[in-house]
């Protein structure tokens, strides 16, 4: 296997700058690939979408004041935030058109969408939180709150690790390095703590709402049961296709053999 065809463990010469990255990617993938991430999109998508239609036609709409309209930006920002803009950051480097491109680039737009995703997360928590406080219901006592909070408090120090070791300019030259395998690790985490915390938070808020007393019972599959039934049916497609793209091997960018210990980290292309 010659130096431009390798994939992590060898290095690509100058194709890094020069290529289009097409060039280092498997013969016959690359239509599988685009195709994976039209679908991995288009589920987040819809994700977002029925999320937001059960929240609004069923579940009372918005609002910011206390009540349970404010609630319903929790499961919103959770799956918006949590799962699906955070699957598609961690896929953001499988990318081929990325391959030719500075890999700092990529980096910081990374760093950014995992950002965004930790804010939207905050914010949908404090939600759910103010709401508790108003109307006197206790916090943190089910399963679905304790696989939730891990989910969140793993990813916030997943991407402080991240920023310290692959972004900072004052980070050890090995720091990188030693924090590689720990951050595609917690990154599978917080992906299945995500999964399970929505797939749970949903079948709750069915359970909760759907009584039998105020409202048909769960188990009739009222309409709403079965809009979020599929929501959650998708939330697992999604998941299961972001598992999928970033388990492949060939699809996985080619590290640039720029991981001199003399140059500073920031300045580095180590493949994270």
């Amino acid at each position: 296997m010659g130096p431009r065809q390798s994939f992590g463990r060898a290095t690509i010469g100058e194709s890094e700058q020069e290529g289009s990255g097409l060039d280092t990617f498997p013969m016959g993938s690359l239509g599988s690939f685009y195709m994976s991430c039209c679908l991995c999109v288009n589920l987040g998508l819809l994700c977002v979408v029925l999320v937001v239609l059960w929240n609004w036609r069923w579940r009372g709409g918005f609002a910011w004041d206390g009540t349970e309209a404010q609630f319903n930006w929790h499961p919103v920002l959770m799956i918006s935030g949590l799962l699906v803009i955070y699957g598609l950051a961690a896929v953001l480097f499988r990318v081929p058109w990325g391959w030719s491109q500075k890999k700092l680039a990529w980096k910081l737009v990374h760093a950014g969408l995992m950002l965004a995703a930790l804010m939207l997360a905050v914010v949908g928590l404090q939600a759910v939180f103010d709401v508790h406080r108003s109307l006197n219901i206790p916090s943190m006592y089910s399963l679905h709150s304790w696989v939730g909070m891990g989910a969140v408090v793993t990813f916030a120090w997943q991407w402080f690790l991240g920023l310290v070791g692959f972004l900072l300019p004052c980070s050890a030259p090995r720091l990188g390095g030693a924090l590689k395998g720990i951050h595609v690790w917690t990154g599978q985490a917080v992906l299945m703590l995500s999964l399970a915390a929505c797939i749970s938070g949903i079948n709750e808020q069915l359970f909760f709402s759907l009584d039998g007393v105020l409202a048909k019972a769960y188990s009739s599959l009222p309409a709403e049961a079965l809009l979020a039934n599929t929501l959650g049916v998708l939330i697992v497609a999604f998941s299961i296709v972001v598992f999928g793209i970033l388990s492949k091997a060939d699809w996985r960018r080619p590290n640039a053999n720029t991981n001199d210990e003399a140059t500073p980290i920031l300045l580095r292309e180590e493949a994270i």
